[in-house]
């Protein structure tokens, strides 16, 4: 939506002062956020696009796979790849998958919508809540709800992630970060977290007085009609079609089944959500501010304004991707990057668990974008997003998802 867009980034323009100033040093001096050249997104090239997923999918370490495309508003594609699980239903559209930490961009929009409803602030303390969360020094007592989602609180990142995976209770893992060193100020630096971001669950369950799975289906998930989707465990495994979860493992030649684990369901503001491509689809319209009724203008400024730079990302992407996005940073529960010469400010997120991967990548300003699932560990489909927004923006194509043979006589 035009209307949003221009009201999106003019507000950002406002406050990019902010996040820059609360940018980790040294940081690169930032320029203001500009607002894209507001055109027409090119068509995507469905024939190429569909060709090149259909190459992907035969890969030796890929399973299933599916993908969304949304343009000018509207889900002009969405195909599944692959199977479920080797020997048994392809993939479809309306597969159900994991989506790993796409769950916290669903849990910073039912927050961000309820403080917005004056259910509380995100300027609140997060000691005013009274959560099982501690932070050392008595950290809950200076750090917001505002810092929880953006990733700002101070320890170190994924704190104690692996005493989830042992299956220590999620509550007392919480009470026990106060023991941690403090790696920056709150609020001076972005530093990933699961368990503690998980509080936003206590918090929700305590302002609506449902289940926070409750909670998310009759305030977002059932007013934009997202048919799949749900939290935990139950509900994937309880899906008509559902996506098996594999790992490639040293050695094998191919990916191998794993079971599905309980321990991220644990913490399902962080990672407990499943749905389909279609759903998924239907969620990233909704950041794009094409459901009003549900997420507001002003709610999605909330959630898509940065709030801290990201360097440990910005590396990655210059790593593996050329530093086709720039400018990585982080709102609330969602990133937020400049995309390659255009200037575009693009929003989305990825996410990972074992057996499963996701990721959703869009321009607020065109209504367009992308979204994948796939069931495996492989890398590969993470080019998806670099390719198909390339197509949208309309820049030279290029093999992100790294199907294409070496070219003859390249260097090796």
């Amino acid at each position: 939506m035009i209307r949003f867009g221009a009201f999106l980034l003019g507000f950002m323009g406002c406050v990019a002062g902010i996040a820059q100033a609360q940018s980790p040093q040294p940081v690169p001096a930032q320029p203001p956020v500009q607002a894209s050249v507001l055109v027409a997104p090119q068509p995507v090239n469905f024939d190429r696009l569909d060709e090149r997923l259909t190459r992907l999918s035969r890969e030796t370490d890929m399973v299933g796979l599916a993908v969304a495309v949304i343009e000018r508003g509207e889900i002009t594609f969405a195909r599944g790849y692959g199977v479920t699980a080797y020997g048994e239903d392809p993939v479809t559209r309306n597969t159900v998958f994991r989506w790993a930490s796409l769950s916290k961009g669903v849990a910073s929009s039912l927050t961000a919508k309820l403080a917005n409803e004056g259910r509380f602030a995100l300027d609140d303390t997060l000691a005013s809540f009274k959560t099982t969360l501690r932070l050392p020094g008595k950290g809950e007592e200076a750090a917001t709800l505002e810092d929880l989602l953006a990733h700002r609180v101070g320890v170190v990142s994924n704190a104690y992630d692996t005493m989830l995976e042992d299956g220590r209770n999620p509550a007392d893992i919480r009470r026990s970060l106060a023991g941690l060193k403090v790696v920056c100020p709150i609020r001076d630096c972005h530093s990933y977290q699961n368990v503690a971001f998980d509080a936003v669950t206590e918090i929700v369950e305590a302002a609506t007085g449902m289940s926070y799975g409750a909670a998310v289906d009759v305030t977002l998930f059932k007013p934009l009609q997202m048919t799949t989707a749900s939290t935990g465990r139950a509900g994937l495994v309880g899906s008509a079609s559902w996506a098996k979860p594999y790992e490639m493992k040293r050695g094998a030649p191919q990916p191998v089944r794993q079971t599905v684990k309980e321990p991220y369901y644990r913490v399902p503001a962080a990672g407990g959500v499943n749905g389909s491509i279609l759903d998924l689809a239907q969620f990233a319209r909704a950041q794009m501010g094409l459901a009003p009724d549900v997420l507001t203008p002003e709610t999605l400024v909330t959630l898509h304004t940065p709030r801290v730079y990201t360097p440990r990302e910005q590396s990655r992407l210059g790593n593996q991707y050329e530093n086709r996005m720039r400018d990585a940073r982080y709102g609330l529960g969602w990133r937020t990057y400049k995309y390659d010469i255009t200037g575009a400010r693009v929003v989305g997120h990825r996410g990972a668990v074992e057996g499963y991967r996701s990721l959703m990548l869009f321009d607020p300003e065109l209504d367009s974008g992308v979204v994948v699932l796939w069931n495996s560990n492989s890398r590969r489909p993470v080019g998806i997003e670099l390719e198909v927004m390339d197509m949208i923006y309309g820049l030279p194509p290029h093999d992100w998802m790294r199907i294409d043979p070496p070219a003859v006589g390249a260097a090796k």
